[in-house]
């Protein structure tokens, strides 16, 4: 399969000029819903994108849980990643399933915002999920860890990456 040419942008020409071969707008059907939840459920970690103070992205590689189509991750309250959200909630993030080959690359690229998460029924139900994700944190709650900042993560756009459908197939999604 040919692979389709590099499209640039020329002088007098607006970027909504150029047509984006790889990405096809649709809309949340029951099907896609599920591929993306189980991209979700599949994997432990994410890269998320904030925006630093001086208009620079960030990211960072976190671990994280969903809960439907809303994910969760936990950092130090004093982090460079809180301070971010706090001052700007935007985020990107992505999210890779392994692969031996390129033709089996799946993923998603999600644009969403970030909220501290404070309510105590909330901080309950996402640390059980968590405990259950990561058995391995409960070392850290029992070693007594302060000041851990709970996010919560709103999608906003998700873009569902199949290469089992063709190179650079997505399928974007806007909820």
């Amino acid at each position: 399969m040919p692979v389709p040419p590099i499209n640039r942008i020329g002088a007098g020409q607006a970027e909504s000029d150029i047509p984006y071969e790889f990405a096809s707008e649709v809309k949340m059907d029951p099907v896609l819903r599920e591929e993306i939840l189980s991209v979700l459920k599949a994997t432990t970690d994410m890269t998320i994108a904030t925006i630093r103070p001086d208009g620079y992205p960030q990211a960072t590689t976190v671990s994280y849980v969903s809960d439907g189509l809303t994910m969760y991750f936990g950092c130090a309250a004093e982090s460079q990643k809180a301070r971010n959200i706090l001052s700007n909630d935007k985020v990107s993030l992505t999210v890779t399933l392994p692969y031996f080959n390129w033709k089996e690359i799946r993923g998603l690229s999600i644009g969403g915002t970030a909220k501290p998460v404070t309510d105590p029924n909330e901080i309950n139900r996402v640390s059980e999920l968590m405990l259950r994700k990561f058995p391995q944190i409960l070392q850290y709650a029992l070693a007594g860890e302060k000041g851990v900042f709970l996010v919560r993560i709103t999608p906003e756009v998700i873009s569902l990456l199949d290469y089992r459908k063709g190179f650079g197939h997505t399928d974007l999604v806007e909820l």
